[in-house]
């Protein structure tokens, strides 16, 4: 796609911009129009980038996405099937706009859509929207902040600790409409939260989401952050999430991509005082010709920091996984410990993964490893399963099940991981 090209679409997808309402505040118009700007400047990233060159995002250039006219009314029946019963609070959003009705907050925290939440807390949020997950060089960062209007707002109080999850769910209803999830946490020092960001459809159509999270922790600050993608297998989906770290914060996460016939996940972690540590848990779990492409940043700043990364990716039919994963160590970064696995597994002939695990470090003092595999089943395992009864089907269909659960079992949610576990099972007997 040439760069006139690439302009074009990204000229039409900003056709929808000015209809925003203007904000009271100032910094968030110029914020805006600052993220206009920079679309305008960039254009759409090709495989001839080295960044995108195993992704061709190319088939989400050819439909004319917009963002909804009108927002779908949806009552408890509709999401009843997504409900977490565990959750201490939920905001909704369909089709990118905030419904309220469907949304509660029982956890003593600041919870809202963004586009109150930034009038009134004003002062916490203009230090940190935007500031984590920058768009300067992002084209798709860049038009999520364009949009920004309607969004996820969580700023936990210090010391405050909160044992319900906080979830957010985000609800697909019409086709070819283009949707900018925000969302951004805000923990304060010796606080714990955790958080659920839950991508949904209820009908297999095209449509495009564009999201942006952005967590920042103060010190001694937990948070647990689970995101589940399982988007309508025709949708394309494509998100940013930046951390930040101060000292002795502790983050982890688990990224569960399912769904999107094309989606890409940027995480990007950095660790900005001594001793703060992260776990980074991902599975891709695709089949026909999804494309599944996860790239992550560890950034190991500061010293005595601690980072763990497991990723599996199980790939059937003709799908494609790509993983590429950073580990950075910088220069005074003394003390580091971190450590980085990639374990995928093909289930057909025409399966194909790229992973690439990578560590740049700078410092002496550390202790650092990773390492990747790819390949099939067992056949030792297959064997050993079928010499005790199985048939070579359910033998096969156990082991990639396993494959995949032990991912999956690092979700505190009961609720949630239960359907997780029955959705591989049902993937796993195709």
């Amino acid at each position: 796609m040439t760069e006139v090209a690439t302009n074009s679409y990204l000229a039409n997808l900003l056709q929808g911009q000015p209809a925003l309402p203007d904000s009271p505040l100032a910094w968030l118009n110029r914020l805006r129009a600052d993220a206009v700007d920079r679309v305008g400047a960039l254009t759409v990233p090709t495989t001839r980038d080295e960044e995108w060159r195993f992704t061709d995002i190319s088939p989400l250039t050819k439909i004319p996405f917009q963002p909804a006219r009108s927002a779908s009314r949806l009552d408890a029946a509709n999401v009843e099937s997504f409900v977490l019963p565990e959750a201490g609070a939920r905001l909704v959003f369909i089709d990118g706009v905030y419904a309220p009705q469907l949304s509660f907050n029982k956890a003593g925290i600041v919870l809202e859509n963004l586009a109150a939440g930034v009038i009134t807390h004003g002062m916490a949020i203009e230090p940190h929207l935007s500031r984590h997950a920058e768009f300067q060089g992002n084209v798709f960062a860049a038009l999520n902040t364009a949009f920004l209007q309607d969004g996820a707002l969580i700023v936990v109080p210090r010391n405050a600790s909160v044992a319900a999850p906080v979830h957010l769910l985000f609800i697909a209803t019409q086709k070819e409409i283009a949707s900018y999830p925000r969302c951004l946490v805000v923990a304060e020092s010796g606080s714990a939260v955790m958080v659920v960001e839950d991508f949904v459809a209820l009908q297999e159509a095209a449509y495009f989401t564009n999201a942006v999270t952005e967590i920042a922790l103060s010190d001694d600050a937990h948070v647990n952050h689970v995101r589940v993608q399982r988007d309508s297998g025709e949708a394309f989906h494509i998100a940013n999430c930046a951390v930040s770290l101060a000292h002795a914060s502790c983050y982890r996460s688990v990224s569960v991509a399912l769904g999107a016939r094309i989606s890409r996940y940027n995480l990007n972690v950095l660790q900005a005082a001594e001793g703060a540590e992260c776990t980074i848990d991902g599975l891709a779990l695709i089949a026909d010709h999804q494309l599944a492409d996860s790239h992550t940043c560890i950034d190991h700043a500061q010293p005595h920091g601690v980072s763990r990364q497991l990723h599996k990716c199980i790939v059937a039919g003709a799908a494609h996984a790509v993983f590429n994963g950073k580990i950075m160590v910088r220069q005074g970064a003394q003390r580091t410990d971190s450590s980085q696995s990639s374990r995928n597994l093909l289930l057909t002939g025409k399966a194909r993964v790229d992973t690439k695990p990578q560590l740049e470090i700078f410092a002496d003092d550390v202790k650092c490893a990773h390492g990747a595999t790819v390949g099939q089943l067992d056949a030792e395992e297959v064997f050993y399963l079928r010499s005790r009864g199985l048939t070579d089907a359910a033998a096969r269909n156990l082991l990639t099940y396993a494959f995949g659960a032990e991912i999956i079992d690092r979700i505190p949610v009961a609720s949630l991981k239960h359907r997780l576990e029955q959705t591989v099972l049902e993937q796993t007997n195709r």
